[in-house]
């Protein structure tokens, strides 16, 4: 243990820490897309529900000639 240059431990826990710090980053991203992919996609829903409402009752309104 003591052979290795403690330069070499540095550069290890360095790497470690990069790694990590990767991994924790693409997380916390992934869950941020996810929550605005979400919330999109309930805009959409909503839009295409007031849509739907808007063309019902365009059906059911008797037509005046």
């Amino acid at each position: 243990m003591l052979s290795v240059p403690w330069f070499v431990y540095v550069a290890l826990f360095g790497v470690l820490l990069s790694a990590y710090m990767v991994i924790r980053t693409s997380r916390e991203e992934k869950q941020i897309e996810d929550s605005y992919i979400e919330q999109e996609g309930n805009v959409y829903i909503e839009r295409m529900n007031e849509e739907r409402e808007r063309r019902s009752k365009q059906i059911n309104k008797p037509e005046v000639m």
